[in-house]
């Protein structure tokens, strides 16, 4: 494991606790070269997974891509770094549940509107605007109506 500060590759482990998740490992390593701290999680990764995206091209599931998108969605709301990951989690222990190794994108696009919608409404309709392609300033205001409703 390389350091994030030094690319140093000697690290110690200090603390290993599993999460609440069975197949994923925390651990808290010690640099040896500059004696910085930093934290690791190890996943399982059971199968390839790839996402068929709107214009019939295949990619490989990239978990990273998921939190990227979510955390520009929640810039400057008040939603944590561990809330994200949480809702990430919670979106690939889903889509790895179905019974197929392709995913269509407009699955998880669904998906996270779901847990957004949850999260933070604001972060919601951020999202929903690109997903959704609103044409208009009329498509985002049916969207803020039904959030309305609800």
């Amino acid at each position: 494991m390389k350091c994030p500060y030094c690319a140093s590759v000697d690290s110690k482990v200090l603390d290993k606790r599993e999460t609440g998740e069975e197949d994923i490992t925390r651990r808290r390593r010690e640099c040896l070269a500059c004696t910085k701290r930093f934290t690791t999680y190890e996943r399982v990764e059971l199968i390839d997974l790839f996402v068929v995206k709107k214009d019939g091209r295949r990619e490989q599931f990239d978990r990273n891509k998921l939190v990227n998108g979510l955390m520009k969605a929640c810039e400057k709301r008040p939603v944590s770094k561990e809330q994200v990951e949480e809702v990430v989690d919670e979106i690939e222990s889903k889509i790895k549940t179905l019974s197929s190794t392709e995913v269509q994108s407009s699955i998880i696009g669904e998906l996270v509107m779901k847990y957004l919608r949850k999260l933070d409404k604001v972060a919601y309709i951020r999202f929903a605007s690109v997903y959704r392609d609103f044409a208009d300033v009329e498509d985002f205001k049916k969207e803020l109506e039904k959030i309305m409703k609800k």
